[in-house]
């Protein structure tokens, strides 16, 4: 019987622990859906407020913007003149700790001039603090050419 009730303590352990982790990667999900509209908007304040004090951000041309001044910044200026729709589908969450998420997807920059898009990789650091979800960094790669194989 002491078997049978461990078992079962186990199996609903895990349930709630999976039904937490499905509503924290809705919740990550949604903070980078939050930037991408408020990047759309142009809107500097509600961006702001999706960012840790400490964010960073890695680009793919190489700038490296440190601190949230410098993302919001650097972000609302790129829009601004790259112009084009970007949309980033978040391809998979993974909690690194609690309260800490790695948030990978696909990035494309399109309707750029001459009709042309740009199709990258990103990924987000997102932290949970007692505001809720936030991004603490962002690392944008433009995919490389396969190496040669011999």
């Amino acid at each position: 019987m002491k078997l049978f009730a461990g078992c079962f303590a186990s199996i609903i352990i895990t349930v709630v622990l999976t039904a937490q982790n499905a509503g924290e990667e809705q919740a990550v999900r949604e903070v980078v859906q939050k930037y991408m509209d408020a990047r759309d908007r142009q809107d500097g304040v509600e961006l702001e407020k999706l960012f840790t004090a400490d964010a960073d951000q890695l680009v793919s041309s190489g700038e490296w913007r440190r601190g949230r001044g410098e993302v919001l910044k650097g972000t609302l200026a790129s829009s601004q003149n790259a112009g084009g729709k970007r949309t980033i589908t978040v391809e998979s969450v993974r909690f690194l700790a609690p309260g800490v998420a790695l948030a990978d997807g696909r990035y494309e920059l399109s309707g750029l001039a001459g009709g042309t898009s740009r199709k990258m990789w990103t990924t987000l650091i997102v932290t949970r603090s007692s505001d809720g979800w936030r991004i603490a960094a962002i690392r944008n790669m433009l995919p490389a050419a396969p190496a040669p194989t011999k």
